[in-house]
């Protein structure tokens, strides 16, 4: 498909029999003077910390696999940047902590100097915008294969329990897993060491804070999840023995930076990556119990009726008690439409929505919330090629607000 067709198809502003009407309310909305139109709960100001937010809408981390040899490109100056405003949050795609922390083609680092000074010309782009970037730290763990490791190495995990395989978020595209090694007990410093060295490169790029990947059924969650590990020792077994792992990495970067620079994602209740928990509930509640100790400034989770990627149900849980429980700033992500993060946002359920698709495929989201605009449509087929223009940078602006 070439590029000119592309945003004909999936970049859309609005089409259907009401499209007149559409119009009409947008363009009228666009008229009256900001006075006139009431401020939506997701466009009200927040301080998170020592940042002040100008909104609610947060850039949700999104995997895009074109930084090429685990390097962010040039590319992502431009893509970063479009989706920047004036006192906005954005947390960046999944960035590997270490050589042993790849499992996707292309996906970035920051455990070399070469990495960290690609990431610098990034932040300094977003900044300029006035924008907060934080870097979002990962270890996928066992959801990985020889062919990503050094030397062709096993990857790691809190098991020895293998991966079936699985089709690809791309819905084409099959992915195989070698079955893991599981961590010794002496080895597992060396991990904690490599994120804490992860989030004082961060710094050293110029970020405003990283955000740990505990998420998603990666090398965190396949600690902290019952279904996944079956340790007996210090790291197995209880959940409090299950989060120790994840904790010890919260420490260490707390201590490397500050705890106002530090978030996490969790998503207790998913089952991403076959890493299910038998208590998710519990789990979620001693985790965001146990963060407050270390005072971190906020908690992004991901909500219970998202199991897997793109896959919504109805669900009787709730992420309320957990946001109950925790003292700093609480993110909600999965599958939010406007309505839906405006509401949460008036009914205290949560401070920040981060919107990942939406965002992708609308840079300037927070001006289309402001203004109730027609969103523009997401393309999901070329959300994970390695063109650096297709599906990256090319999705048009409202009139006016590039």
């Amino acid at each position: 498909m070439t590029i000119k067709s592309f945003n004909q198809v999936s970049a859309t502003p609005f089409s259907g029999h009401n499209t007149e009407r559409q119009t009409e309310r947008f363009d009228s909305a666009r008229t009256m003077s900001a006075q006139q139109l009431p401020t939506p709960p997701l466009l009200t100001p927040y301080k998170m910390g020592r940042f002040d937010l100008s909104h609610r809408v947060v850039l949700a981390p999104l995997t895009r696999q074109r930084s090429y040899k685990n390097v962010p490109q040039p590319h992502a100056i431009l893509y970063y940047s479009q989706r920047t405003s004036k006192g906005g949050l954005l947390i960046t795609e999944a960035t590997g902590v270490s050589d042993t922390a790849q499992g996707y083609p292309d996906t970035p680092g920051i455990w070399t100097k070469e990495q960290v000074d690609a990431w610098k010309p990034i932040v300094d782009a977003v900044h300029a915008k006035g924008g907060i970037l934080f870097c979002q730290i990962w270890h996928v763990g066992r959801v990985s294969n020889t062919g990503f490791q050094p030397n062709g190495q096993a990857p790691i995990s809190s098991t020895d329990k293998p991966l079936t395989p699985q089709l690809r978020s791309n819905g084409i595209d099959v992915a195989q897993f070698t079955p893991p090694r599981p961590l010794r007990t002496d080895e597992i410093p060396n991990i904690v060491n490599d994120f804490r060295l992860a989030a004082r490169n961060a710094m050293e790029a110029g970020f405003d804070g990283v955000e740990i990947h505990g998420a998603h059924g990666y090398l965190l969650e396949q600690f902290m999840k019952d279904q996944v590990n079956d340790r007996t020792d210090q790291y197995g077994g209880s959940l409090e023995n299950r989060c120790r792992f994840t904790l010890e990495i919260v420490e260490a970067i707390v201590n490397e930076i500050g705890a106002d620079r530090v978030g996490i994602r969790l998503s207790p209740f998913a089952t991403y990556s076959e890493a299910a928990d038998s208590n998710p509930e519990a789990l979620g509640k001693y985790m965001v119990e146990q963060l407050n100790n270390y005072g971190i400034l906020y908690c992004h989770m991901v909500e219970p009726r998202m199991k897997t990627v793109g896959e919504m149900s109805e669900c009787p849980h709730s992420l309320v008690p957990m946001r109950n429980l925790f003292k700093g700033t609480f993110i909600v992500a999965g599958g939010y439409t406007r309505e839906d993060g405006n509401n949460a946002v008036a009914e205290n359920r949560a401070d920040l929505v981060a919107y990942g698709r939406w965002f992708l495929a609308n840079p300037d989201l927070p001006k289309r919330f402001e203004l109730d605009a027609p969103l523009n449509k997401y393309n999901r087929e070329t959300f994970y090629v390695s063109d650096p223009v297709i599906g990256y940078s090319d999705y048009p602006f409202l009139e006016g607000t590039a």
